[in-house]
């Protein structure tokens, strides 16, 4: 009787191991996540930014107008603790100055080591910095995203960053912002699909774009209602199994001066089209 009683135990145990295994395996893997693009929260200070995004239950930064990377050691440690306390995490910081000065960049890297972060965000103002970029992309095995602003800066066309970054080390790649990409007269899904795999940050933004005078001008407005193609990137996103974070933001100073408006309806647009 012991014996069969002892039998019983250990295959209930088996098929509870059994099933617990299948159940953790079906899991689904986590996709993008929603950040907070600190741009969007300029009109307040560091702790108020921060208590502002712990409030909201946005717990992943890109640290913006609230963080100089070639401040001292002593200021970073302390905003990284203040991040700590909060239980939020600031994956990366930008966009970040960059130069033909090596010590400079360098440092940006050496601050985003010490705040643990595998990620920097720039847009170098001259092509020739991309082969420091990717000296020190080798040494600190940090990643660089190069984000693009309208077809007016050096990255507005999608094809001049996808051309220099072909042969460069796969940790150099993209951070796409949607609005200025949709502001250059460019499908953000697309974009993104013709990147391959080179994306690794997004600054999730809409932007209305109308023809005044001869020319496109582009306006800041809430996530989904604007001619950003966002419901296309997040399906692409879908399809390649993508895994970064999509930051909100918005260029709009009335946006900027009431933030939580912005942010709360841009949570609703993120989590119903891509749950």
């Amino acid at each position: 009787m012991r014996c069969i009683l002892r039998w019983t135990i250990v295959l209930s145990w088996l098929l509870t191991s059994r099933e617990t295994s299948f159940a953790v395996d079906q899991i689904p893997k986590s996709g993008p996540q929603l950040g907070i693009q600190t741009w969007t929260l300029r009109t307040l200070n560091f702790n108020q930014a921060l208590e502002f995004a712990a409030t909201h239950g946005i717990s992943n930064l890109t640290l913006s107008v609230h963080f100089d990377p070639q401040a001292p050691r002593e200021e970073l440690l302390r905003k990284k603790a203040a991040l700590a306390a909060r239980g939020l995490h600031a994956y990366t910081f930008g966009v970040a100055n960059t130069s033909l000065n090596r010590d400079q960049n360098r440092r940006l890297f050496e601050s985003a080591k010490l705040m643990e972060m595998k990620l920097i965000v720039v847009e170098p103002p001259d092509f020739k910095i991309f082969d420091q970029l990717e000296e020190l992309v080798r040494e600190f095995d940090i990643h660089v995203a190069v984000h693009n602003h309208g077809i007016r800066s050096l990255y507005g066309n999608p094809a001049v960053l996808k051309n220099l970054l072909q042969h460069r080390d796969p940790r150099l790649g993209v951070c796409l912002d949607t609005g200025w990409v949709t502001a250059a007269g460019f499908d953000v899904a697309k974009v993104f699909k013709d990147y391959d795999g080179r994306v690794f940050d997004v600054h999730l933004k809409d932007k209305t774009v109308t023809a005044a005078l001869g020319e496109d001008v582009a306006t800041d407005t809430f996530i989904g209602t604007g001619n950003a193609n966002l419901k296309g990137l997040f399906a692409e996103m879908k399809r390649s199994n993508w895994k970064g974070v999509l930051s909100l933001e918005t260029d709009s100073p009335i946006y900027a001066q009431n933030p939580a408006e912005f942010v709360s309806k841009a949570k609703t647009f993120f989590h119903e089209n891509l749950p």
